[in-house]
């Protein structure tokens, strides 16, 4: 990858440091199409080997950075071992090159053969993963970070992080213990679980929601744990733009960052009114979270964590001045942490909204299940026998959610952004988004402009919950 030699990037260049974390200047890409590669690759996380997927750009890192203007020009071969499909989390493209299979469009793409896709891209902070099967559990996932004009003139620096949960296990041993299919109805780490209330605003615990179906062997910071942390260079004084991706399965996060002066500028991408932070900002998986951050202008070292909701377990990543002192972090916080729940939701406004216009059409959403039959479901009724909701093109739809389960739901809607407008029945002008999280017995309503027609999914972008049926569709007609 070509970089700008700035006196930034030369204090970057003695880190240790990858393509998650130090961005290029994305105008070098802007000429051709992109050549992306589905594989494998080995990392060690404990101490212990493990070979997982990898999403990989024509220079051997992961993802992609798009330039301003580029489109999404890409071919996609698939050299992982097995047929795969990937889904471009964030982006609004024509409906058959969505990257899934499941409302018929597409296919798997076949071990050794590609796929090429070729759209107008979406600016922002988004990412890529696999929609077939478990992969994404095994690290088929990777930053798509799409750039506008006013980030390249931007004097700061652009540093990527990328959360996962992790597991030796095969997936699918997990969701058959999950599910009882293994005959003994293990949870794999559930519970009702006592703690402290979440810093801003979680729901307090108690006898309250069901936590972290699943207990992972490690969280990973940009494929890293705390055990040894990736250290990135950054200036006294300088400016840092965080971009946080959630690519966990089934795990929601509190980021801290290190008492450093914070402000937070973009949610999912879209830019949102901004505002200073000083608490711990939960975010759910597939969402993401951008921050501005203005470093102190002395020497120092300032870690940047993730620490698991209802949890001690935390992972992250540390920026560093370039004669900083490197103090170990332990891998486990001192405090369990609270769940996370909406009240950021309620203090985030777009800085684009939807252009005020009367509803033409409403659909409830009830989200339902438990984690003793971990039978999840939209209105009733798991993804084999699901019914879509209906929209017609260029209508206001609103989707009016309620949560009738004891456990937190990240709800993804491909294909569209849309807006948060109302929260446990309270009108607000929120955030522009295409996940949001739907806490226990909380109602969420959100609104979007029918104008990219097809058949969409929509689901729970926890992977277990989806791929134990809570999963429908927008499907147009």
């Amino acid at each position: 990858m070509h970089t700008n030699l700035s006196r930034r990037h030369i204090l970057m260049a003695g880190a240790t440091t990858t393509a998650l974390s130090v961005l290029p200047n994305a105008a070098a890409f802007a000429a051709s199409t992109r050549r992306l590669t589905a594989a494998t690759r080995t990392i060690v996380v404990n101490g212990k080997a493990a070979t997982m997927f990898a999403i990989l750009g024509a220079d051997g890192q992961h993802g992609a950075v798009l330039a301003p203007g580029e489109r999404f020009a890409v071919n996609l071969d698939n050299r992982c071992g097995e047929p795969t499909i990937i889904h471009w989390h964030g982006q609004t493209p024509p409906v058959a090159q969505d990257g899934v299979t499941m409302t018929g469009y597409e296919s798997p793409i076949s071990n050794d053969a590609g796929q090429a896709y070729d759209f107008a891209a979406r600016p922002g902070t988004h990412w890529m993963h696999s929609h077939l099967g478990l992969q994404e559990q095994k690290l088929m996932a990777a930053p798509l970070i799409v750039h506008t004009a006013d980030d390249l003139r931007a004097d700061m620096q652009e540093v990527v992080l990328m959360l996962h949960d992790f597991t030796f296990k095969n997936p699918a041993e997990i969701l058959a213990s999950l599910t009882g299919q293994n005959g003994q109805g293990s949870m794999g780490g559930m519970g009702n679980m006592t703690g402290s209330s979440a810093p801003m605003g979680g729901m307090a615990m108690g006898n309250g929601p069901d936590l972290n179906d699943v207990d992972f062997d490690a969280y990973l910071a940009n494929d890293r744990t705390l055990d040894d942390p990736q250290i990135v260079r950054v200036e006294r004084s300088g400016h840092v733009r965080l971009r946080i991706i959630n690519g966990a399965t089934a795990t929601a996060f509190w980021i801290s960052t290190g008492g450093v002066p914070t402000r937070l500028i973009a949610v999912d991408g879209d830019p949102v009114q901004p505002f200073d932070i000083s608490a711990p900002l939960p975010i759910a998986e597939g969402q993401r979270i951008d921050l501005l951050l203005a470093l102190p202008t002395g020497e120092g070292a300032y870690p940047i964590l993730a620490q698991r909701e209802g949890d001690t377990a935390r992972t992250g990543i540390i920026l560093a001045t370039p004669q900083a002192k490197i103090v170990k972090l332990a891998a486990a916080a001192q405090a369990v942490t609270g769940a996370c729940g909406i009240t950021l939701e309620t203090k985030l406004f777009a800085q684009t909204p939807l252009v005020n216009r009367p509803i033409d059409r409403v659909h409830q959403v009830v989200l339902a299940g438990s984690m003793t039959g971990y039978d999840w479901t939209i209105n009733g009724r798991q993804w084999q026998n699901h019914e879509p909701l209906q929209v017609k093109q260029s209508e206001r739809v609103a989707l009016d959610i309620f949560n009738h389960s004891m456990m937190s739901h990240p709800m993804h809607l491909h294909g569209h952004h849309f807006q948060v407008v109302a929260i446990n029945g309270t009108a607000v002008q929120g955030a522009m988004r295409d996940t949001v999280l739907v806490p226990p017995m909380s109602r969420i309503s959100l609104a979007f402009d029918a104008v990219n027609p097809g058949r969409w999914l929509f689901h729970c972008h926890n992977l277990y919950h989806m791929a134990a049926g809570m999963m429908t569709e927008v499907q147009y007609i």
